[in-house]
């Protein structure tokens, strides 16, 4: 017999890498794998603290920071996707990203789903590029809608 793979076995991870976490059809929720702590794996990932429901409505939240957390707490299903690796050269973790990493915890950070999302915050800490394809797919969407909004004054 040969040896049986496992379907649902967790990708190999090493510090630095993107981990995305599917959130539904068009969003994921973005981090960093920053590396086993007392035989735990955990990321470092944007997350936001507002729970005010115009967080939804406009895009923002004010109150957010990066926090390092165990991997398996964002969810179940994930995947490595360092989807700029062909054209950015990813930077050192141990001397680049886990500094700048460990710089940002606890500060306090804006949340903007167009422009400073956990996408942008992952690629700005592997590739020093913020950069978010899952808003850029989907932009073409919002805008017209928020845009009517802008024009009522409503955002």
């Amino acid at each position: 017999m040969g040896q049986c793979l496992q379907r649902h076995s967790p990708p190999k991870l090493f510090p630095g890498d993107i981990v995305e976490y599917p959130r539904n059809k068009y969003f994921s929720h973005f981090a960093i794998y920053y590396g086993e702590l007392q035989g735990v794996q955990y990321v470092a990932h944007l997350t936001s603290r507002d729970s005010d429901s115009k967080f939804l409505l406009f895009g923002r939240a004010l109150k957010s920071e990066v926090k390092l957390d165990p991997i398996e707490l964002l969810g179940k299903k994930y995947k490595v996707n360092n989807m700029l690796d062909d054209c950015v050269p990813a930077r050192d973790f141990h001397n680049v990203v886990k500094q700048a990493i460990d710089n940002m915890i606890g500060q306090e950070v804006t949340f903007d789903i167009l422009f400073h999302n956990s996408e942008h915050q992952a690629t700005l800490f592997r590739y020093g590029v913020k950069k978010s394809e899952q808003i850029e797919r989907i932009y073409e969407h919002i805008m017209p809608a928020w845009k009517k909004l802008f024009e009522k004054r409503q955002l």
